[in-house]
């Protein structure tokens, strides 16, 4: 009986896609710094560490502002792909009308778009990891 049973779980392991495997590692999103950027806004730097396994032709993050006093401002999308496969990649987005200083808090409230080059779109948050080295935080 336990050969069956055994010969069983070999071919149930076997029988699943590769693609349930293939998500091992992160993609990190961090806030590295700000700086004033044009006519009153700010000018936002971040690096995405793509340790997925997977390139992505497609990364859009929805973010909410929040001002100093940790009000909503503004809605802010961004697109960040393409992120090449074990890379590390600096994008640079504009805050138009807002100090840099006035900024406390930016939260990722949705993302409409995580597609791997090739692939359906998935959810991302799973395996996203925020950080941030500038004085406003990067939250989920």
């Amino acid at each position: 009986m336990n050969k069956i049973t055994t010969s069983l779980a070999v071919a149930c392991l076997c029988s699943v896609p590769p693609l349930a495997f293939a998500q091992s590692g992160s993609l990190s999103v961090e806030l590295n710094k700000f700086e004033p950027g044009e006519a009153n806004g700010c000018q936002a730097y971040f690096l995405f560490r793509n340790d997925t396994g997977k390139s992505f032709e497609g990364f859009e993050m929805s973010l909410a502002i929040l001002d100093a006093n940790g009000v909503i401002d503004r809605l802010l999308s961004i697109d960040a792909a393409p992120l090449p496969v074990q890379r590390t990649t600096l994008k640079l987005f504009a805050i138009p009308d807002i100090d840099c200083g006035n900024i406390s808090e930016i939260v990722l409230h949705d993302m409409p778009v995580c597609k791997p080059q090739n692939e359906d779109n998935t959810d991302c948050f799973e395996f996203l990891e925020l950080g941030s080295k500038a004085d406003a935080a990067l939250v989920k």
